[in-house]
């Protein structure tokens, strides 16, 4: 599948956050591009759109699907932190699972090749012990609805692929960040930007991150190459940082002084505890360390860009868009 030209993937979730860029990079490289978005919105100049319902295992993805030969199915139900479904696992799973299986099933029907299915590193679990890497060779562990759905998925997927022949590829990204990024990423560059000590210098954990130009090419690998057909991979940048140095790292990138300090870690997931934010220094202070031997053994593929390179595109897009962001900072232990 490496000749690429005149080939026509479809991108679900194509006006997102990985979406849009996806779809400019494929673009770039000669892919004919249908995107699949709810409405009929302004897309990079080239890309076919495909209006769709909501996805569930109802959508009608026919006209869409129609002369296509790729399928990367990004389009999913995300993790949230203050999750108001009234059944959280089954809001997760009528998007994730079953509109994924159903868009599988439907791909088969339309004689679809290949199938690329962004799921989550949060299928292996949410945090690793001391000198541990999360593999593919794992045991799934989730341990929340969004995991556990994500985890459904695929094995639908690969039952679906055993029964006809689908080239069924999963990608179990980490953290993405990048231009466009939100939630507890984009929290963290605004307390750094707006001068707010965080009490984060001995939080010396190890985690992965994948920057979104790494992740980007990564899928673009995994619908081309050969030898990816069947199979999942772990992704990450080519670096792992502790969250000390990612807050020392970022307040490079955004030209500001890094005035982050120690403060026991025991004392702050105490306070956390108290005020019911135990996730939230989980992340800050827990280590999620990931493997991608795999993908760059299998498929050659190598991070094209750097963890500085990557953190310096996100500040630039941070500082042409700081005057539309409210800081969400407060959600940090800081010393204010």
């Amino acid at each position: 599948m490496t000749d690429i030209q005149n080939r026509l993937v479809l991108v679900t979730g194509a006006n997102g956050f990985v979406g849009r860029p996806l779809c400019e990079e494929m673009l770039r490289q000669g892919w004919r591009v249908r995107a699949a978005i709810r409405s009929s919105i302004q897309m990079p100049h080239g890309v076919e759109i495909a209006v769709i319902d909501d996805i569930d295992g109802d959508t009608d993805w026919t006209s869409a699907l129609r002369g296509v030969d790729v399928v990367i199915h990004l389009a999913a139900r995300v993790h949230v932190m203050k999750d108001a479904a009234t059944d959280p696992l089954a809001a997760f799973l009528k998007v994730n699972l079953h509109g994924t299986e159903n868009l599988a099933q439907q791909a088969v029907r339309a004689e679809i090749k290949r199938l690329v299915c962004v799921s989550s590193i949060k299928v292996n679990g949410e945090e690793t012990r001391d000198q541990q890497s999360y593999t593919e060779e794992d045991m799934p562990a989730p341990q929340h609805p969004y995991g556990i759905s994500k985890w459904q998925a695929e094995q639908a997927l690969r039952r679906i692929a055993q029964e006809s022949g689908l080239q069924v590829v999963i990608i179990r990204p980490p953290l993405v960040y990048g231009p466009g990024v939100k939630g507890n990423f984009n929290s963290l560059m605004a307390a750094i930007e707006k001068g707010r000590a965080l009490p984060l210098a001995g939080a010396y954990n190890v985690r992965s991150q994948v920057y979104l130009g790494n992740l980007i090419s990564a899928l673009i690998a995994c619908a081309t190459h050969p030898a990816a057909a069947g199979q999942t991979y772990l992704v990450r940048d080519g670096e792992n940082v502790s969250t000390a140095l990612l807050v020392k790292k970022i307040s490079v990138a955004l030209g500001r002084n890094n005035r982050s300090f120690y403060f026991p870690e025991k004392l702050l997931r105490i306070a956390a505890a108290t005020l019911g934010r135990a996730d939230q220094i989980n992340r800050l202070f827990g280590s999620l360390r990931v493997s991608d031997a795999k993908l760059r053994g299998e498929l050659g593929w190598v991070p094209p860009y750097t963890l500085e390179q990557g953190l310096s595109a996100t500040a630039v897009w941070y500082h042409q868009n700081a005057k539309q962001f409210i800081l969400t900072a407060k959600n940090l232990p800081t010393d204010t």
